[in-house]
């Protein structure tokens, strides 16, 4: 039996995997702001939404447990059926 994360949980793990993403687009280029901002965007855009996340509720969880279960989620490879 698995638990199916909230709609809440799925949005961050989505917003993660497009930073992780961003991240591999630009990880080893030379550092230029216009280069890293849609990583930067794609991080600050996860951030803001796991704090508003734990300020509405957070379904019990602190904002760092959040953040972890979110990003333990995004690098999580499916099993293949």
């Amino acid at each position: 039996m698995t638990d199916e994360p909230t709609r809440e949980m799925k949005r961050l793990i989505d917003l993660e995997r497009a930073a992780v993403a961003a991240f591999a687009a630009v990880r080893g280029e030379p550092y230029s702001a216009e280069a890293w901002k849609p990583w930067y965007d794609a991080t600050w855009a996860f951030q803001k939404e796991v704090t508003a996340y734990a300020k509405q509720d957070g379904g019990g969880m602190s904002r760092y447990d959040i953040e972890m279960a979110a990003k333990a989620a995004a690098r999580r490879v499916a099993p293949s059926e």
